[in-house]
Formats: C-alpha cells, structure tokens, sequence
C-alpha cells in the first residue's frame, strides 16, 4: 500500500481515537474507551508502516499536523465548539507547514 495511503489512514484513525476520547468521559464509559484504544493502536500500526518509506521527522509532523487540522473541524463543525481568528490563523499555519512539506520538500517521497 503506498506510504501516502497509509499516512492517510492513521490521521483518520488518530482523529477517529480522539473524537472517542472527548465521548469517554476520561474512560468511564466503556465503548468509546474500547475505541480510543483501537483507534490509537492502528493510527501507531500504520505509523509505524509508513516510517519505511518517510524520514521519522517528515511522518510525524504531517501526521500531527495533519490531526490538528482534521480534529479542529471535527471539533468546530460536529462537536460545535467555536475557534477565535488566532486560533483560525495558528491551525493554518499548520496546515501551510504540512503543504510545504508536501509540496517543495525533496525529503517526502510518498508515493
């Protein structure tokens, strides 16, 4: 599976996992806990696959930084929660960090 795939499907599993974990009401409840707990597990597991093919320093920050901007809107648009403009401004200069290294680094070779 191609390491951009596999980059992907973590930052979908860690956002999955921390949804879950603002539901597990610091794991009392049992469901949401069980899927904290998978959803972690295979966002690291595909981390992991992807650290292969990517320096560990690339991986990690747009994996992160990626999961800041996803769980920011999982945050704004289903949980409601509001974001002021420095807010607005620090989650894009996140996501104009992921883009640049995406897009003009010659260390990420995700093919």
């Amino acid at each position: 599976m191609p390491p951009f795939l596999l980059l992907a499907l973590a930052i979908l599993a860690e956002v999955m996992g921390t949804t879950a974990l603002k539901f597990s009401d610091g794991f009392t409840r049992w469901f949401p806990s069980l899927t904290v707990v998978l959803c972690y597990g295979a966002a690291f597991y595909l981390l992991g696959l992807v650290l292969r093919h990517v320096p560990v320093g690339v991986a990690y920050a747009i994996w992160a930084g990626g999961g800041i901007v996803l769980i920011t809107l999982v945050g704004v648009v289903w949980l409601r929660q509001s974001l002021d403009l420095a807010g607005l401004v620090g989650i894009g200069l996140i996501l104009a960090g992921v883009v640049v290294l995406q897009v003009f680094s010659r260390t990420v070779t995700l093919d």
